[in-house]
């Protein structure tokens, strides 16, 4: 949580869940950005970012006038995860087959001579 927020356990569980969900989204907006902007070096590393997110025990269940917010978000980040992946994958491939052209064997080169006879 960030300086001046409530912390969990401080107050209204809905307030909590509400600055919870703004920071949630905050993430997933950013790495929106990120595909977006379409480096590939910085959607790698999206990539490597594998922590879980798990909620502080302390805030407890979902208010039930958040869980549609709660809801869209998660599909959200889903949709989100699933294009980091496949744009992490399709860059992989594109690495790996530059990599087989730069480095493969070359091949012969036709020589002609022009002879008189």
């Amino acid at each position: 949580m960030s300086p001046g927020r409530p912390g969990p356990g401080n107050g209204d569980p809905a307030r909590e869940w509400a600055t919870v969900l703004d920071e949630l989204e905050g993430e997933v907006l950013a790495a929106e950005a990120v595909l977006r902007a379409d480096r590939d070096d910085e959607i790698a590393a999206w990539g490597g970012r594998a922590e879980d997110w798990i909620p502080p025990a302390t805030l407890g269940p979902v208010p039930a006038d958040l869980r549609e917010r709660a809801a869209h978000l998660l599909q959200h980040q889903l949709a989100v995860a699933e294009e980091l992946a496949e744009r992490i994958i399709r860059s992989r491939r594109q690495r790996d087959v530059a990599a087989r052209m730069s480095y493969g064997p070359t091949r012969p080169v036709a020589s002609f001579v022009d002879r008189s006879l």
